[in-house]
């Protein structure tokens, strides 16, 4: 993307050094947890706490946050806060709804990662998208998939391994591709999709098979949601999702030559409506229709292929 896919792209901004090499000590946590530097990120219901009026994590000092359903060590910040200095180590730790009471009654100070994420720091948003990947596949693999015994948690969070078999399990990522598609005059396919609410539009998308290749991904769902045919798919970039377990891969791709756009054709099931837009009619309607949200990765593509700020008119581009 041309408008600085670091920026751009809110879920990815990596500003936390993962410190892998210390996932293999059997003391880690009794190391990290009598560290007098060490900060814990308080995790309830999916989301994470937040300092009073303002989009920043309020990391804790360890002795206040001591009982946790599961604990993962995130690594080691490399972005300084006006609390935490760089290099602090940082635990996530996900909270039963008692001991989150506890912690912080109010719930309007526990925010979710959708919202909060384009207003936090790169380090703030590195760690919630983080610990929010990794404690929702904690949430789902408490049992061995091969032979449903009870799993233990090892290597600081990063591995369950299952009592019976001793095999060890590793956290996964479900990648999905969501599409640029342009027609010969550069204008965007968009959809709606049958879950959403009424106007409003996103690229298309959806799950990567097994044994399929991105650019494959990209022809069959473009194809299967629209009837459209696509050639040309070229990598854009990629953000983590985790609601709960994506790593969306964007992609651009062209109507195939000799294909009509105008034939386009929603499944009807997933995707209800289909449209091509301009620049100047996606500013038409601007008011009217709802566009993915800031921490989305399929608002950096629109916003890289309108070539700006989507709030502003097409004349007003930078």
């Amino acid at each position: 993307m041309t408008d600085g896919s670091a920026t751009a792209l809110q879920l990815a901004r990596a500003a936390v050094d993962r410190d892998a090499v210390r996932r293999a000590d059997p003391a880690l946590f009794d190391a990290l947890l009598g560290d007098d530097g060490t900060r814990v990120l308080p995790v309830w219901q999916g989301k994470a706490l937040a300092v009073p009026d303002r989009a920043a994590l309020a990391l804790q000092p360890a002795h206040q946050v001591t009982a946790a359903l599961v604990r993962v060590y995130l690594g080691r910040t490399l972005e300084a806060s006006s609390l935490e200095p760089a290099g602090t180590p940082v635990i996530a730790s996900v909270l039963t709804d008692a001991a989150a009471a506890e912690l912080e009654p109010d719930p309007e100070r526990w925010v979710g990662l959708r919202a909060a994420s384009t207003l936090m720091s790169a380090r703030d948003a590195a760690l919630f998208t983080q610990a929010l990947a990794i404690t929702n596949w904690h949430a789902s693999h408490g049992y061995c998939p091969r032979c449903g015994s009870p799993t233990v948690v090892e290597q600081g969070g990063w591995v369950r391994r299952c009592f019976t078999d001793d095999t060890e399990i590793f956290p996964r990522t479900d990648p999905a591709v969501i599409v640029r598609v342009l027609d010969p005059d550069s204008r965007l396919l968009l959809g709606s999709n049958a879950l959403w609410e009424h106007n409003r539009w996103s690229l298309l998308a959806g799950f990567v098979e097994a044994g399929e290749t991105f650019e494959d991904a990209v022809e069959r769902e473009v194809f299967e949601e629209s009837g459209v045919r696509v050639t040309a798919a070229r990598y854009l970039g990629s953000q983590p999702w985790p609601f709960p377990a994506s790593i969306m891969i964007g992609m651009e791709a062209r109507v195939a030559p000799g294909y009509d756009p105008e034939a386009v054709t929603p499944d009807g099931q997933e995707i209800l409506a289909l449209r091509w837009f301009s620049r100047d009619e996606l500013w038409q309607e601007h008011e009217d229709i709802l566009l993915p949200g800031g921490s989305s990765i399929a608002h950096a593509i629109l916003r890289d292929w309108y070539g700006g700020p989507l709030d502003r008119p097409p004349a007003e581009r930078r």
